[in-house]
């Protein structure tokens, strides 16, 4: 929701739109709660309004994918292992892609 908005959103506004999308009214403070522990992980950023924060998404929805991939691949010790088999799971169409990627990476100075 955040990514969609065009502007940072209050949690007011965040609770307005969910609300509106959920059919159901959600409390204000589980609200902030849940915007702060975003902001905690830094999944969104805020900015002082008054005495409130404005929320937004610091990029877009990829890169929330890929926070939430890191964070998987943090959660286990083996990273060779896990990486070896998303990658042996991935088209291949996508696994070159990636090698492609990891190409661009090696090469920039």
């Amino acid at each position: 929701m955040l990514h969609e908005a065009s502007s940072d959103l209050s949690p007011r506004e965040v609770r307005e739109r969910l609300s509106a999308r959920a059919g159901a009214e959600l409390s204000y403070s589980a609200i902030v709660t849940t915007l702060t522990r975003l902001h905690d992980k830094g999944i969104v950023t805020r900015s002082r309004s008054g005495r409130a924060y404005r929320y937004a998404a610091p990029s877009d929805p990829s890169g929330l994918v890929a926070w939430r991939m890191r964070r998987l691949l943090d959660a286990e010790a083996d990273h060779a292992r896990v990486l070896t088999h998303f990658i042996s799971g991935l088209s291949p169409s996508d696994e070159e892609l990636v090698r492609r990627v990891l190409r661009q990476e090696s090469e920039e100075p």
